[in-house]
């Protein structure tokens, strides 16, 4: 029976993943570098494991789909995250957190169109939505901070 409630565990390990994105995001806005490390380039590489294991998330949607068989473009699609999250790393701090943003909500509208599909559960999109809403907003208020 499809149902739209979010699993626990789902939900408690998924705002426990935006925490990082927070002490970092006020780390980066207040210049505040414990044991010297730099927070926006903590924020940039913290954003870049998220987005990878979210791309991640996508592949192993497809795993017990016909035996693995679906179309080229779904799994072309579930690595596309972290090919761009990599690229995000490499290029400086503020396009850098620009480009995770555009990642983000880019593997965010990927992950509706799942869910629409009737791949993923319902319960799926409701999560997503909020988890990214926070993380683009960190994100973005970290890359304004920096203007």
């Amino acid at each position: 029976m499809p149902t739209d409630t979010i699993p626990r565990p789902a939900l408690f390990l998924g705002w426990a993943g935006v925490v990082p994105f927070a002490l970092f995001a006020v780390g980066s806005v207040l210049d505040i570098h414990l044991w010297s490390w730099d927070p926006t380039m903590a924020l940039r590489a913290y954003g870049t494991c998220i987005l990878s294991f979210m791309g991640g998330a996508q592949w192993g949607l497809l795993l017990p789909r016909e035996g693995g068989r679906a179309p080229y473009l779904r799994y072309l699609f579930s690595v596309l995250p972290a090919l761009l999250a990599f690229l995000c790393l490499l290029i400086p701090s503020t396009p850098g957190m620009i480009g995770l943003v555009v990642g983000f909500l880019a593997l965010l509208a990927y992950d509706l169109s799942t869910v629409r599909q009737g791949l993923a559960p319902r319960w799926y999109a409701s999560l997503r939505v909020q988890l990214t809403l926070a993380v683009v907003a960190l994100l973005g208020i970290t890359v304004l901070a920096r203007l």
